[in-house]
């Protein structure tokens, strides 16, 4: 690329920013580096959910990007009226049946090094990668001079690089996140600067994941029939439940199991109280995850129906993850820095949203930057524009998230024969709204640059 209008520097290769890449490919006169601080581009979990809305965002990559992940997946994507989850009252010795979640379209399920494979499969050659490449600070020209000057960043190993735009897409432990926020902090009254600082680290939403794959061969030797071995099931409890699906073309079961405490999860993205909020107490106190035996992992679901024991007992190893959440930011870009995916919104893990927020995020940010009105000048304008336009519908999702969990944990007052119809009004909209409305809103404000967007 002899002369690219701008150059775009994405931090973290995960399913975020990596989506970003490959969606800015179709732009080439953008420029585009992946810094990643490991040493191979590779995701950590197990397994990974899409549902229709951010699905139908992966399709505009193109029918062989889409091809390449339905045979990952499995099956074929549809936009039919399906049941998608099953859901048992398991917290008892004889489980009931509750109800089935209905979907227009199904969950698409993937093992995330597959689905990150595929993402890797269609980078570019103008994209450049670069691995070991830990970010530890960047700096943002401001003053009016050199406000068009490049941005540099330093890497953990000495070396640095500069770019036009950054882009954090490098997790809930985000370096971007508190530099940005520091920036867009100078100049504020006292307390509106403490209000806005006090979001850059994460916290504890005070839920605790157990994460593992089945072997499917192990749980069929032991329940040749086993529902899980063919449909998604989630099996609720009193302030703790788990679910469980196939993925790999049937070779695992994907298990997240989840512990709430009711009065952490009732005030993750309430403002800042005068009451400290408690960390989670790990091996150390900064240890997020940690590797469980057998017996650790299934204590909190020992109690449950014979149906989750025979997945319970198949259970070989896994790991404890305690959740952090991001609070609402005041923004999630400053100048020509912007943060997508977990760096911007981590949330709750109920609604399997994450992932596909980060998609959406991607897709927006490529219809801003990629715009032919937006230059080098403009860039600010378009970050903003996407703030705009993901930020308050991203909240709406974390928050609908969390209530999933509660719901699914019998923490709200819901009577159980209602329970189906409350969570599918909060989840639906996951497969009955699309981003394309706010696509098309914000390819308006990039052309018509008279309409205010802060």
């Amino acid at each position: 690329m002899s002369n690219p209008k701008f150059r775009i520097a994405i931090c973290g290769g995960g399913v975020g920013g990596l989506t970003l890449a490959v969606a800015l490919s179709q732009h080439q006169d953008i420029a585009v580096d992946v810094y990643e601080a490991a040493q191979t581009f590779c995701e950590i979990g197990a397994g990974v959910g899409v549902w229709p809305r951010a699905f139908k965002v992966l399709r505009k990559l193109g029918p062989d990007f889409e091809q390449q992940l339905i045979q990952r997946c499995g099956y074929e994507y549809t936009e039919e009226y399906v049941a998608a989850v099953k859901s048992r009252k398991s917290d008892q010795a004889v489980g009931v049946e509750l109800f089935d979640l209905v979907t227009k379209g199904k969950l698409m399920t993937f093992h995330r090094a597959d689905f990150h494979g595929v993402l890797l499969s269609f980078l570019p050659p103008s994209c450049t990668t670069h691995n070991a490449k830990r970010l530890i600070s960047y700096t943002q020209p401001l003053d009016d001079r050199s406000r068009n000057s490049p941005i540099t960043l330093t890497f953990k190993d000495g070396s640095t690089a500069t770019c036009d735009v950054l882009i954090g897409a490098d997790g809930i432990k985000s370096i971007v996140r508190p530099y940005m926020l520091r920036e867009l902090a100078e100049g504020m009254d006292p307390d509106e600067k403490q209000s806005v600082l006090s979001c850059m680290n994460p916290i504890w939403s005070g839920v605790s994941a157990y994460r593992t794959l089945v072997s499917a061969e192990k749980l069929r030797a032991r329940c040749p029939d086993h529902r899980v071995l063919r449909e998604f099931t989630q099996y609720l409890g009193k302030d703790a439940y788990f679910l469980a699906y196939p993925i790999s073309r049937g070779q695992y079961v994907n298990f997240a199991g989840f512990t709430l405490d009711r009065d952490l999860v009732d005030s993750a993205y309430k403002a800042d109280t005068d009451i400290p909020r408690p960390s989670f107490k790990g091996k150390t106190n900064d240890d997020w995850v940690s590797e469980l035996t057998a017996q650790q992992f299934i204590e909190p679901f020992e109690h449950f129906e014979e149906d989750a024991q025979h997945i319970l007992q198949s259970i070989e190893k896994g790991t404890l993850w305690a959740v952090h959440t991001v609070k609402n930011l005041p923004s999630t870009n400053f100048r020509r820095v912007a943060i997508m995916g977990d760096a911007a919104h981590a949330m709750a893990p109920f609604q399997g949203s994450g992932a596909g927020q980060s998609i959406e995020d991607a897709y927006l940010l490529m219809t801003v930057l990629g715009h032919k009105s937006t230059t080098l000048e403009t860039v600010p304008r378009a970050l903003a524009i996407y703030d705009k336009l993901r930020r308050p519908f991203s909240s709406e999702v974390a928050r609908r998230s969390m209530r999933s969990g509660q719901l699914c944990t019998f923490q709200e007052d819901v009577p159980l024969h209602e329970l189906g119809d409350t969570i599918t009004k909060v989840r639906e909209w996951a497969w009955l709204t699309n981003l394309d409305d706010a696509l098309e809103e914000a390819v308006r404000l990039v052309e018509d640059s008279s309409i205010d967007v802060n």
